[in-house]
């Protein structure tokens, strides 16, 4: 492999056999190098190929801002993500993420740590990319030495959340927002507690995340068969009418309309959610 750029002494860009730019890593690996020189193969640490144009061009941008250890963290932070949640994440948490990171840090330093203002609703809506925000704090203190504050690991969890439904990140708050206030409803409908260790609460939670985004990008369930839908408002009326107030809450407050498909899968995960309580 040939050098194409050199950004510093520890990255350069190469392009691969498929005529696509890679990111190298490596301490030194740069050291006295320059354009079209071989890479020192043995110093190879970590290689990154993004698909997306525009996200790869940002974060060799930041190549030439960010130090070598918050790279090298951040990416560590990514992979554990994709590995305990076992799905694909959108490449624009490479840049979104590493660049967090990497302020916070400077933040940290400077003693000008922020208060997350959604912690309370991460932590219960978004428990597993919550708890992989726990571990990324301590990730970070052992690479760097800076021990962030837990409201860090809400943040790094909503940025993996954003990477996970493809969203910029005020969205990702405002389908935050929904979820809460839609859990709220069928709260104080049924004057309950939730049970949040339970499989059924996981699932409605779930099912409430990619409920909120259809909601906000304009997307709708195409409406189901009339008679499914007659059928289980008859079978679980009583959880009918807590979707019907979160139907006039969200004409009210977003001025969209559910279709009857979206009724019918609330309604189900209502029922059950409500039913193991």
């Amino acid at each position: 492999m040939k050098i194409a750029k050199v950004y510093n002494n520890n990255v350069v860009s190469v392009i691969n056999e498929h005529d696509k730019e890679s990111v190298i890593m490596g301490r030194g690996i740069a050291f006295q190098k320059k354009a079209g020189d071989k890479v020192d193969e043995g110093r190879i640490e970590k290689i990154f190929t993004l698909e997306n144009k525009d996200v790869s061009e940002k974060f060799k941008t930041l190549l030439y801002e960010i130090p070598l250890e918050c790279m090298e963290v951040s990416e560590e932070i990514i992979s554990y993500a994709k590995m305990r949640l076992g799905k694909k994440i959108n490449d624009s948490i490479y840049v979104s993420l590493t660049d967090h990171i990497n302020f916070a840090i400077e933040r940290h330093k400077k003693g000008l740590d922020i208060k997350n203002a959604l912690l309370w609703e991460t932590k219960r809506l978004y428990k597993e990319e919550f708890s992989i925000g726990k571990e990324a704090l301590l990730m970070v203190e052992k690479k760097t030495g800076i021990s962030l504050p837990e409201d860090e690991a809400g943040f790094i969890a909503l940025h993996i959340v954003n990477a996970e439904l493809n969203e910029e990140m005020p969205n990702i708050i405002s389908i935050t927002k929904v979820m809460q206030e839609t859990l709220s409803i069928v709260k104080y409908h049924f004057n309950i507690e939730f049970d949040e260790e339970s499989l059924y609460y996981y699932r409605f939670v779930t099912h409430l995340k990619f409920f909120a985004q259809r909601l906000f990008n304009g997307t709708y369930m195409e409406s189901s068969d009339d008679f499914l839908f007659e059928t289980v408002k008859e079978k679980y009326h009583r959880a009918y009418k807590c979707t019907e107030k979160i139907k006039q809450y969200i004409q009210k407050e977003y001025d969209h309309e559910l279709t009857s498909e979206e009724l019918l899968y609330l309604t189900i995960h209502i029922e059950r959610v409500v039913k193991q309580t």
